[in-house]
């Protein structure tokens, strides 16, 4: 499918995060948000990403106004007409499903829908859908403007043409995608539980504080420590994620939320998003 138009649906993070990729890469981009407050920030967010790549060298500032000139905000439902429809709202099925609803009403019949969903059922978003075989996941990963892997998704139902759309649109993005089935997690989002609930189990019995444990596996080679990795996600979003995986393999022992976590979230304490996580920003 030659995709011209994409359009990324909810200005948060992650829909800004996308919303860059995809104008960067040279689409007309729709960012889509029914809050006007959400739209500026989201543009805001993007603006700055932009700039911090031209101060820092990686970016001219050619790129950065044609990346711009590529983006356009839209606040309804009725403006979001593309080749490709790319959702990043809260994670819950129902609510991705009714804006997919609404979404192909003003919709050909060729456009195809992807959810950014890090853990909840392609195959369940689908099933609510008049035509379940042009909805896969697209998974970016936090930044998206940074990081290079994209999680392409088939549920049950999904069309070898959505599929392929879907992969091939992430290479041209610069990402590198991979073929996941769908199932809990995906490939990523499961396995790395352990990282983050195996470091809160070891700062809750003592054994070191949240400083010494990230430092430790920085030093071993990963990128950003555990704790420092959940502020940066946000600890609501991270909860969310292993709470879905929990329930989805019916409550095995070693997907259970972390305490220490659900505490933060409690108290509001999100991370950087909110200038306080596990650490003080």
């Amino acid at each position: 499918m030659d995709v011209k138009t994409i359009a990324v649906c909810g200005a948060g993070t992650m829909g800004a995060g996308i919303a860059q990729v995809a104008a960067a890469a040279g689409f007309r981009t729709l960012l889509f948000d029914a809050s006007p407050a959400a739209l500026e920030k989201g543009l805001a967010m993007v603006r700055k990403n932009l700039e911090q790549g031209v101060n820092k060298g990686k970016l001219s500032p050619e790129k950065m106004a044609s990346t711009l000139l590529h983006l356009q905000t839209v606040s309804t439902v009725e403006a979001c007409v593309a080749d490709v429809v790319i959702e990043a709202i809260v994670e819950q099925v129902p609510a991705k499903t009714a804006l997919f609803n609404g979404l192909s009403r003003v919709n050909g019949p060729d456009t195809i829908f992807a959810t950014n969903t890090s853990s909840l059922s392609v195959s369940a978003i689908a099933a609510g859908m008049p035509h379940p075989e042009r909805v896969a996941g697209m998974h970016f990963f936090n930044p998206a403007h940074l990081m290079q892997l994209v999680e392409i998704v088939r549920g049950r139902q999904t069309a070898d043409a959505a599929f392929n759309t879907l992969f091939h649109l992430a290479k041209a993005m610069g990402k590198t995608p991979v073929s996941v089935k769908d199932s809990p997690g995906f490939i990523v989002n499961r396995v790395a539980r352990h990282y983050y609930l195996e470091a809160m189990q070891v700062a809750a019995a003592g054994v070191a504080d949240m400083a010494v444990i990230d430092r430790l596996l920085e030093a071993a080679g990963f990128r950003m420590g555990p704790f420092a990795l959940m502020d940066l996600i946000g600890n609501d979003v991270n909860y969310a994620v292993t709470t879905s995986l929990y329930e989805a393999f019916n409550r095995a022992p070693r997907f259970q939320p972390g305490a220490m976590q659900a505490d933060k979230v409690a108290r509001g304490e999100l991370g950087r998003k909110t200038g306080k996580g596990f650490y003080n920003y």
